[in-house]
């Protein structure tokens, strides 16, 4: 004999189960945060990432998810971004710094100190840490930070 406590169980059960389609099971699954920039064109977004070594994992008309390894990126929509009074900005913290640059120089990316896109090459900060930069060509600061 069931009550109505089973019945409702039963069909929260089947609705975890569609809900968890396609996501790592609840023990793998670790905590993450993803920026989420700006992009005037997803076409010319993805083509500049895909440069640097991103593929897409989604994409839609609202929203744009590329990634590069452990990297996740997500892109909203922004037409009318100008992109140089943009203030977006996000860190990649990277085991190897100088590899990520070195594929960012080899995709022709310039060091210069103006204009987008554009690379500031890695320097050892004040606090300790080597950093460099680039900004994408919709005026996003990416800090590029050495783990």
């Amino acid at each position: 004999m069931s009550n109505i406590f089973d019945t409702s169980m039963e069909a929260l059960t089947h609705s975890q189960a569609q809900l968890t389609v396609g996501f790592k099971e609840s023990n793998e699954m670790s905590d993450s945060a993803t920026p989420n920039l700006p992009s005037r064109s997803f076409e010319k977004t993805f083509h500049f990432y895909r440069g640097l070594g991103f593929s897409e994992r989604w994409h839609d008309k609202n929203w744009m998810i590329l990634e590069r390894g452990d990297l996740v990126l997500e892109f909203f929509p922004y037409p009318d971004l100008d992109p140089l009074t943009s203030s977006f900005m996000c860190c990649l913290r990277l085991d190897d710094l100088d590899a990520f640059y070195a594929v960012c120089k080899d995709a022709g990316l310039a060091e210069k100190p103006s204009g987008q896109p554009r690379l500031h090459a890695p320097e050892v900060q004040p606090w300790g840490a080597r950093m460099g930069a680039l900004i994408d060509p919709d005026g996003t600061l990416v800090r590029l930070i050495q783990n």
